[in-house]
């Protein structure tokens, strides 16, 4: 199975349609924003992932922040962030991150962080003490959290339900007969009883989906209604793009119609907000969807 998605040497890479060139970020906002992250030296996962969107979402006072270090434990095909044995955690990130956030002005901050399979509680002590110190530091600033599944050890995810960030993130990340290569630690079930209890706990949910993997139209759809059995009330679904030749390459370039059949459909399923396109990202228009 793993042949169908990984090449043993994936030396060239499909070029890139039209419809995935980027603008250089411009504006007054995102000018601003820039200057306090260079004169005051914070970091953000929107200038270290490079993100396409990374000028529009400054512009609207929407940052994302990475916690818990930049390695993470687990190995996805997909992801670029290093794989090994992290460092010890950083009891003062919350107060860091909690500054950042008050420097840059945030209006809206997404904050993810790495898995942390190695540390009992999974990181979701420095989870929840981030999201009291953004509250204190910067009251008027709302959040959403972009969480891991905590290996199903939900007394850890009941940290984070207990301080109730407006929006609750777990990306579901592809159709269910992919995860196990592209998310190889992670269980597609597993996610799905993430999301419901996180909703059945009264709080809004999120979710999203890389296309291009390989994925047919008929398991992007039933994805899409297993997510809305488990109450998610937000889908972002973007193009997969590959990060290195050691990455997963892709295996489709979705079209912005393809997309657009996929967020009408989402819509009609119940999804309060459907993003959909091929430069969507996790984050992507993360300020609209507060309600």
């Amino acid at each position: 199975m793993m042949s169908e998605l990984k090449t043993e040497e994936p030396e060239k890479r499909a070029p890139k349609p039209k419809w995935l060139r980027v603008k250089l970020p411009t504006g007054k906002e995102y000018q601003k924003v820039r200057g306090l992250v260079e004169e005051h030296k914070l970091h953000t996962i929107c200038q270290s992932g490079n993100c396409p969107n990374m000028g529009e979402c400054w512009g609207a006072g929407t940052a994302t922040f990475m916690i818990l270090g930049n390695v993470c434990t687990r190995s996805c095909g997909f992801c670029s962030v290093s794989t090994g044995r992290p460092e010890e955690a950083d009891i003062a990130e919350p107060y860091k991150v909690a500054q950042s956030i008050k420097l840059m002005e945030v209006k809206h901050a997404v904050i993810t962080s790495v898995d942390r399979d190695d540390l009992e509680d999974g990181g979701s002590e420095i989870w929840a003490a981030t999201v009291r110190a953004v509250r204190k530091h910067s009251p008027g600033t709302t959040m959403e959290t972009l969480i891991p599944d905590f290996r199903g050890e939900w007394h850890n995810l009941q940290r984070l339900i207990e301080v109730a960030p407006e929006i609750v993130s777990h990306n579901l990340e592809t159709v269910r007969r992919l995860t196990r290569q592209v998310r190889i630690q992670a269980k597609y079930d597993r996610s799905l009883e993430v999301l419901k209890r996180l909703k059945d706990a009264g709080l809004k949910t999120k979710s999203g989906v890389m296309l291009g993997l390989g994925e047919t139209r008929d398991e992007v759809i039933e994805t899409m209604e297993d997510l809305r059995s488990v109450g998610v009330d937000i889908l972002t679904l973007g193009q997969y793009l590959q990060p290195t030749k050691q990455h997963l390459p892709v295996v489709e370039f979705i079209t912005p119609e393809q997309f657009k059949e996929y967020e009408t459909l989402g819509l009609s399923m119940g999804f309060r907000f459907v993003e959909s396109g091929p430069l969507v990202r996790s984050s992507y228009h993360a300020e609209k969807h507060l309600f």
